[in-house]
């Protein structure tokens, strides 16, 4: 009998909500996983882990903890949980102790697109509209990447300061997928930070919106983690 997890929770990263894992809960449902959605608030990093693990808690064996960008950052405080098997992260943050979004954010590479995040507003970041799809969704079908502009969730700057104080990547075993047109987090710091963590890769030509361009790459992945 297989004693490989099949629970898979997923959870999203910064201006956005859970609804753009479909095409990966479909997937992954098909082939037997129970999947469940963490629907983040995204106000802060605490905030955030907590309702992960209150997701985590519910679960009935072991799981594949996967995180897309900013979701990243969750998974690595929240995979703590004792019924985390495996870490995946999708085109995210991966910080090490004390490291938060802001500071890894604070240094791009020389020559890197530059996202076009607005002014916060009483506390909350926007993208800009006329310009998300470029940054976040280039592979989108146009009307899509327009939805997702229109419908954006208020991204907390309290989130993007929240520190991790004990990484899960150090102790248990993960996966990055690496979006190679990705305008919003560079590939070379997606290389980096899963070099890092000394996770197994795959690199996919796709946008930070990967999990909604490309729902079959992600799903094989989480899939391989699962068997470990």
């Amino acid at each position: 009998m297989s004693t490989e997890p099949r629970n898979v929770v997923l959870v999203h990263g910064g201006f956005v909500d859970g609804s753009g894992w479909q095409g990966v809960y479909d997937a992954l449902k098909g082939d037997g996983y129970h999947v469940t959605i963490v629907q983040n608030p995204t106000l802060s990093l605490e905030g955030d882990v907590a309702a992960t693990r209150k997701v985590l808690d519910a679960q009935d064996g072991p799981v594949v903890l996967v995180g897309h960008s900013y979701g990243g950052a969750v998974i690595s405080e929240a995979g703590n949980h004792p019924k985390v098997a495996a870490l995946v992260y999708i085109a995210a943050f991966a910080p090490d102790k004390g490291e938060s979004v802001s500071s890894l954010i604070a240094d791009p590479p020389p020559g890197a697109p530059v996202p076009p995040i607005l002014p916060p507003q009483d506390g909350f970041l926007f993208l800009d509209r006329a310009k998300f799809a470029d940054a976040f969704a280039g592979d989108v079908p146009a009307e899509l990447a327009a939805f997702m502009a229109d419908s954006q969730v208020p991204w907390g700057v309290d989130a993007l300061g929240g520190a991790v104080a004990e990484p899960a990547w150090r102790v248990k075993p993960s996966w990055y997928l690496v979006a190679t047109d990705d305008r919003m987090i560079p590939p070379p710091a997606q290389r980096a930070m899963s070099e890092r963590a000394g996770s197994q890769v795959v690199e996919v030509h796709g946008s930070h919106a990967v999990y909604v361009s490309q729902p079959a790459e992600v799903a094989a992945l989480i899939r391989r983690a699962a068997q470990g």
